[in-house]
């Protein structure tokens, strides 16, 4: 896909970063995850985001990646698909090309590994990734790897293929900067954990989009939610967030990396088993599950879907 048909793709409408789904011998199920991804592209996300932080980059072998993109990309009709790409510098450009080969429309660029540096390095960073390919990227600010403004405004004079800027880091003020000195030439992605609970805030900052993990298992309740935000329609947004995201993110919160966790048990109460995460993530607990089990049955799904 053009990176300018991408990034007009990305910005119309809620995304989702599919989990990758895992025998019990823990290899990837192919046929498992194709059928995840078709039953997804029915609900109408702007785009998908394949090997993503939910999808489990992080454990994934880099030879892994392409066979997930294909996948996807199989498997998604006219959804876009965009693959994670990230570690050092040289790895993320082998990723980078290896997905792009692979069918991905895009890339998603997640922080190097471990080490945090300068500007100037994450700049040399991105610019290398970016020219390495044709397709979209879009540049994720999170953890050790947070471009300034001014990074970012010269990264975009110099890559007319950066097309996106998605926020982990939470820091609005940031954000309204960035936005405000770039204006229109980037389309900006809210990137939270469960980032429902933080969308009002970024909207007001002009991010107007932002991927739902949740949309894994509830794709309905996720549209739903994001078309009253989009709309204004204000007590659909407060129902959802007090009777469905804050218990949810109580639940996330109890325990290190259930962000992926939770989610892939939440398919798991569909009856969709996506297989377990990989170490060095572990599952919920069963009681865990049955507690996530009541979460949905009180949000009455069946009925919102139907809506």
């Amino acid at each position: 896909m053009d990176p300018i048909e991408l990034k007009r793709a990305v910005g119309s409408g809620l995304l989702s970063f599919p989990v990758t789904h895992f025998h019990q011998d823990l290899k990837f199920d192919e046929d498992a995850y194709r059928k995840h991804i078709e039953w997804l592209a029915g609900y109408g996300a702007a785009a998908l985001f394949a090997a993503g932080g939910t999808g489990e980059f992080f454990s994934l072998n880099p030879q892994e990646i392409p066979s997930v993109v294909a996948a996807a990309k199989g498997s998604a009709g006219k959804t876009p698909i965009i693959s994670g790409a990230g570690y050092g510098t040289s790895l993320a450009i082998d990723i980078a090309k290896s997905a792009e080969k692979s069918g991905a429309d895009g890339l998603l660029l997640l922080p190097p590994y471990l080490m945090f540096s300068e500007q100037a390095g994450l700049i040399n960073h991105v610019r290398a990734v970016c020219k390495s390919v044709g397709i979209g990227v879009i540049v994720y600010n999170r953890d050790n790897a947070v471009l300034t403004a001014d990074s970012i405004a010269r990264l975009c004079d110099e890559c007319p293929n950066l097309i996106g800027f998605k926020d982990g880091v939470g820091d609005v003020d940031k954000v309204i900067e960035i936005t405000t000195k770039l204006q229109d030439r980037l389309v900006y992605v809210g990137g939270m954990p469960t980032h429902e609970v933080y969308a009002q805030a970024y909207f007001a900052a002009g991010v107007t989009t932002y991927s739902s993990a949740v949309f894994n298992f509830v794709p309905a309740l996720a549209q739903r939610f994001y078309q009253a935000l989009r709309t204004g329609n204000q007590p659909v947004v407060d129902e959802i967030l007090k009777n469905f995201f804050f218990p949810f993110v109580a639940l996330r919160n109890r325990k290190k990396g259930y962000a992926v966790s939770i989610i892939k048990a939440g398919l798991r109460v569909l009856d969709r088993d996506p297989g377990p995460v990989r170490p060095p993530l572990i599952d919920l607990s069963p009681e865990e599950t049955a507690l996530l089990e009541r979460i949905v049955q009180a949000n009455d799904i069946e009925k919102i879907a139907a809506e």
